[in-house]
């Protein structure tokens, strides 16, 4: 009886949200354009910002498909260059939003910031997805664990991806 309990409020409080087939409309739910460097954030059945974004400097880079946040991180450490979380030459900028693509574990590619605003826009990515800080401060607080993200290179309307993924009617 004791296990059964545990096991029903493990499930109901679960930290990645939401569980299940998602997304539901209502659903946060993000699509990353790589024709048009465009990040849209979709939330209650509308698409409720659309930000600038940079892609890889090779279309191949930026994998596509639909993957889940798994990370999120402030001032995350840069381990390649040995750079820390919150020093200005980071180039993560102020925040890391992983996502599982190609089998990994939210730490190789991810939504995050810059310290190079310019490149915002252009194809020059090692993979990422590259947003300017304030605007992936933003997402940040909006998206929990558990968000869906869309990866596609099309010229597609966000409207038409967001409804054939179901995050929209």
């Amino acid at each position: 009886m004791l296990k059964t309990l545990l096991l029903s409020i493990m499930l109901v409080v679960s930290p990645i949200w939401p569980l299940g087939d998602n997304p539901l409309i209502g659903d946060p739910f993000l699509i990353v354009n790589k024709q048009n460097n465009q990040l849209a954030y979709i939330h209650d059945g509308a698409i409720q910002n659309v930000y600038p974004v940079a892609t890889g400097k090779e279309t191949e880079l930026t994998p596509e498909g639909e993957f889940m946040i798994v990370v999120k991180a402030p001032n995350p450490y840069y381990r390649k260059k040995d750079i820390q979380g919150g020093a200005k030459d980071n180039p993560l900028g102020t925040r890391w939003i992983g996502f599982d693509a190609l089998d990994t574990d939210g730490r190789i590619y991810g939504v995050h910031g810059t310290n190079a605003p310019q490149s915002i826009g252009n194809y020059v990515t090692a993979g990422c997805v590259r947003m300017d800080n304030t605007s992936v401060e933003k997402l940040y607080e909006e998206i929990p664990l558990g968000t869906k993200i869309l990866i596609v290179n099309t010229a597609e309307s966000f409207e038409d991806l967001a409804r054939k993924a179901g995050a929209i009617e």
